[in-house]
């Protein structure tokens, strides 16, 4: 089954904007679906303008994205902000502009991907309103995510979902023996102007991506960096180490984020949009 996937206008400032300028997006196939799945708004779907405060302009007034990046009352750079994705390259693929030889799958990884390309990845969780994991909840560029930054904890809201992380910033370590999760347990620190997440204690359920059906078991470890380069981008890199699935660690290419201006997160259930779950391959 084929369906239209709607997608936001990436060319305006403001997400409230944006969704007034829904537009059908080319037909896709299964995997393509996952994301349609969570994208289904009413065409009156609106959010209400909400002003931000605290945005540097130009002279002409309008919204200055290439100013300084703000800092914190401790000196660090303020995360803190409405955030989405440049698209969604890295949802699809979370490998998107290595090489081949950067992503080196063990046997039990090649044999998973060939099965979820037998079935359409239509075995993927988020087709059964499932979350994401770590990094694929940062990379889906039709919701945004809110970061709020505090000195003992920064918390990362999602609007697909409704999920969060916290990442813990007080210096403790990683546990030890967590109980496992679909998002596992984040601890944070700062190195110069970028943030550095570590996140580990995952289940065993999650994907990297959604195309690709890049593999990831309960040994995945992930560090993610956020360094925001200036007022409205935060750029993102995340390093893979699962010694069950991947024969070395590696690190995507930058991913970009935009902050989106006049706008705040939605409430999204994904079961009241989810249509087609009888339809999805059964494990």
């Amino acid at each position: 089954m084929l369906f239209h996937a709607p997608r936001w206008d990436q060319n305006v400032v403001g997400r409230a904007e944006a969704r007034r300028r829904l537009k059908p997006a080319p037909l896709c196939w299964t995997y393509c679906l996952i994301a349609v799945i969570f994208s289904v708004f009413p065409a009156a779907a609106q959010w209400v303008d909400l002003p931000s405060a605290g945005i540097p302009r130009t002279a002409d007034g309008k919204p200055n994205l290439n100013a300084p990046a703000p800092r914190a009352a401790d000196g660090k750079p303020d995360l803190t902000g409405v955030w989405e994705a440049d698209g969604q390259t890295y949802f699809f693929d979370l490998a998107a502009g290595l090489k081949p030889e950067d992503v080196v799958l063990q046997p039990q990884a090649k044999a998973l991907q060939k099965q979820r390309e037998q079935n359409d990845h239509g075995d993927d969780p988020l087709a059964r309103c499932l979350p994401h994991g770590v990094p694929r909840v940062n990379t889906n560029g039709l919701f945004p995510f809110k970061i709020i930054q505090t000195p003992p904890v920064i918390v990362m809201l999602y609007e697909q979902m409704h999920l969060f992380r916290q990442i813990f910033m007080d210096g403790r370590k990683l546990a030890k023996d967590p109980n496992p999760s679909w998002l596992g347990y984040s601890a944070g620190r700062w190195d110069g102007d970028t943030l550095v997440v570590e996140t580990s204690g995952f289940n065993d359920q999650t994907w990297l991506d959604t195309q690709k059906g890049h593999p990831a078991s309960e040994a995945l470890h992930v560090t993610e960096r956020f360094r925001r380069k200036n007022f409205g981008t935060l750029e993102v890199t995340a390093t893979i180490d699962d010694p069950k699935m991947y024969a070395k660690p590696w690190t995507t290419t930058p991913q970009i984020m935009h902050l989106q201006l006049g706008t705040d997160l939605m409430e999204f259930i994904c079961n009241e949009n989810e249509k087609d779950i009888q339809h999805m391959p059964r494990k």
